[in-house]
């Protein structure tokens, strides 16, 4: 097996016509035919349904795409810093975050990396989700995120919890004093992001169900600018982090919530077992400083 199996194992599997694959491969559609039959041959496994229409994946087929992907990011990962190595002979730590962590002490900890001359940082926006299939791929080294994700491969270390507030219309009745959840529950809500889960919105609206309260999502997007935005023009609230409230968006209120205090974990994923080299325990190092400073109160 060759890695040009796989790659056009991947065009075919993702366009589920062998025309548009080949297309998109630069190549003719008999050799591409040839090809995924050889391909299904080695592996002693039948990857797709033909049908009239097109192609489905087999269940086996459906793995293999996964692991295809997988071999792939984690060649490319192996490549771009190969790459920035050899042009910059610096050590490349790539970090995945999601956007609302970098609203607190996370930029600190950039700022502190990049001092280091041997070092070169490079940041991915990434779900979290996204964050551990990246990490077992090579693609990052570390993600920041919120959500807890089950995986043999990953590790998830709580920094710390995060208190949550609203975030209201400025002219809103609520902003007046802090509303319970009862109250925000009659309010329409703006979720983030959209997608499944599991992610941010899953845990926001989880509390609110788990204490039996209905709720109207009237509108879920991709990211937190999106959501004040559409806060700010009286559409809904939406309930956020608490160190978003840096952001004084114009014709958005942030105010805490009533009830006993509501909290969000800041997490940090790693590969599961893998000894830490200079970069990482530089990393260890300051971010063991940051969570001090977040407990104690002192902020850098």
């Amino acid at each position: 097996m060759e890695l040009r199996h796989l790659r056009y194992f991947i065009a075919v599997a993702e366009e589920l016509n062998l025309t548009r694959a080949a297309e998109r491969l630069y190549i003719a559609q008999p050799p591409l035919t040839r090809q995924i039959k050889q391909l299904e041959e080695e592996l002693g496994v039948q990857l797709f349904i033909r049908k009239a229409r097109g192609l489905e994946l087999t269940q086996g087929g459906l793995y293999f795409l996964q692991q295809a992907r997988t071999i792939m990011e984690r060649l490319e990962a192996s490549i771009e810093g190969t790459r920035q190595i050899a042009q910059l002979r610096k050590t490349v730590l790539a970090i995945g975050f999601v956007p609302s962590v970098f609203y607190g002490q996370l930029p600190f900890m950039v700022r502190r990396l990049r001092r280091n001359k041997n070092l070169e940082i490079v940041l991915h926006e990434l779900k979290t989700q996204q964050q551990v299939e990246a990490l077992k791929s090579g693609k990052i080294d570390i993600g920041f995120g919120r959500v807890r994700i089950d995986d043999p491969d990953v590790e998830q270390e709580v920094l710390f919890n995060e208190p949550l507030i609203a975030a209201l219309p400025a002219s809103h009745p609520l902003t007046r004093q802090a509303p319970t959840m009862a109250a925000l529950a009659e309010v329409p809500m703006v979720t983030f992001p959209a997608g499944s889960g599991p992610n941010f919105a899953d845990i926001a609206q989880g509390l609110f169900h788990r204490r039996g309260l209905k709720l109207q999502v009237i509108q879920q997007v991709n990211d937190l600018q999106t959501a004040l935005s559409l806060v700010a023009s009286d559409m809904g609230f939406a309930l956020v982090p608490e160190q978003v409230h840096k952001l004084q968006r114009e014709g958005v209120e942030f105010v805490p919530v009533a009830d006993e205090q509501l909290s969000i974990p800041v997490i940090a994923s790693r590969r599961r077992g893998e000894n830490p080299n200079a970069a990482m325990r530089l990393v260890n190092t300051i971010l063991a400083e940051l969570v001090e400073n977040r407990l104690s109160g002192r902020y850098p």
